[in-house]
């Protein structure tokens, strides 16, 4: 029998990405950059020599930006408290933390990274009315790995922001595929030199603070990287409140293997030969899980809820209602208009379909059977009648 995690996926069409809009790497700072270039050896496909030198005269002027945001900024960034309750919203890749996090920021009490602030945090302090006015046109109209909507002003994944500031990332990865993944450890922060898991945490604070000082506002962040750092980021911020999301565990694999596939096309130096989605996947999994199951219990009942993506798409208003309610997030009725106007506009929103192999989904059940009983998934991935409660 062959080993479901080394067969390749099947080869699907990204969404349309203009050469021209912006990647994750055009936010970097010089110096990480080239360390990031270095470790691979400047291992570039032809074919994408000119877009890494692109991204290298982006870097400099990055360089630049992010010492003049210091020079104006830097006293004011120091003083700067974050306001409370902080929330972050978790989940695996493609279990609904957009959807999710998309609805929350309609609420004018808290605000959201937004794409231009997490794709230059260099920069965004000094240029992003600037840009976000005269610059759309360098936006594609949605996401390269499905169909939602992307802008300048939308809410993004504040994990793009430390990459541009110089952290390790598990997107290094995306970089150069063919090689051995970078920066997997920081999916659960175990392993980490002390000394360097102070400079991460300085990062995350880093930004925090620079989108407080822009927007003053109690701040909702999602990534799906930060899914088994909870420990660590319910000690950073002792008052914080989480909310995971989980959704069917064979439409999150399906589409994560169509994530990383279609995140290599756009984002890679090299054209992957070998990529291994499939046990990259699991390893992710392992580590993220490891740690979220590790830690997420310690958390009393007002700090963390967990949600289905099911339920949320069911009855998106009344599971936000529940959400508020639980973590005490403010008067959910003074946002249910919105809300109720936002979700009868998602119903028109299009799913991508993914088909599975049996023996594939026989190793995911095998594998992640913790998630399956927890959030009470029958071996199908379909919703069991009853969720069975967490041992």
């Amino acid at each position: 029998m062959t080993d479901p995690a080394a067969k390749p996926p099947r080869k699907q069409k990204a969404n349309a990405y203009p050469w021209y809009s912006p990647r994750i790497w055009h936010g970097m700072r010089f110096r990480p950059w080239m360390r990031l270039l270095a470790r691979h050896r400047f291992a570039f496909h032809p074919l994408r020599v000119t877009m890494a030198l692109i991204v290298t005269i982006f870097t400099l002027f990055n360089s630049v930006f992010y010492r003049l945001q210091l020079a104006i900024w830097g006293k004011k960034l120091k003083e700067t408290v974050p306001h409370t309750p902080m929330v972050f919203i978790l989940g695996h890749w493609r279990s609904g933390t957009t959807f999710l996090h998309e609805l929350m920021s309609l609420d004018e009490a808290y605000t959201s990274p937004t794409t231009m602030q997490c794709f230059g945090p260099c920069e965004f302090l000094l240029m992003e009315d600037f840009v976000t006015r005269w610059f759309s046109w360098l936006m594609p109209s949605t996401r390269p790995m499905d169909n939602m909507t992307v802008g300048w002003a939308k809410p993004q994944e504040d994990e793009f922001a430390l990459v541009a500031l110089g952290v390790p990332s598990p997107y290094y990865r995306m970089a150069f595929p063919d090689h051995e993944p970078d920066g997997t450890e920081y999916l659960d922060m175990d392993g980490i030199d002390p000394a360097e898991q102070a400079k991460w945490r300085e990062c995350l604070d880093f930004f925090i603070r620079m989108v407080t000082l822009k927007r003053d506002k109690p701040i909702i962040l999602k990534s799906p990287t930060h899914t088994g750092r909870i420990g660590f980021l319910a000690e950073m911020y002792p008052d914080a409140k989480f909310i995971h999301i989980s959704r069917n565990p064979m439409e999150v694999f399906a589409s994560t293997e169509r994530l990383w596939q279609t995140m290599d096309e756009v984002q890679s130096f090299q054209h992957p030969k070998n990529p291994k989605y499939r046990q990259y996947i699991f390893e992710c999994f392992d580590r993220m899980y490891g740690g979220y199951f590790r830690d997420a219990d310690k958390l009393s009942s007002d700090r963390l809820i967990e949600t289905r993506y099911e339920d949320v798409v069911a009855d998106p208003v009344g599971e936000l209602a529940k959400i508020y309610a639980q973590l005490g997030l403010g008067d959910f009725e003074q946002v249910r208009p919105q809300m109720e106007e936002a979700t009868a506009e998602s119903r028109k929103f299009v799913r991508n379909q993914h088909q599975m192999e049996e023996e594939l989904a026989s190793e995911i059940y095998r594998r992640w059977k913790p998630y399956f009983d927890r959030y009470g998934y029958a071996a199908d991935g379909t919703l069991a009648e009853e969720a069975p409660k967490a041992e």
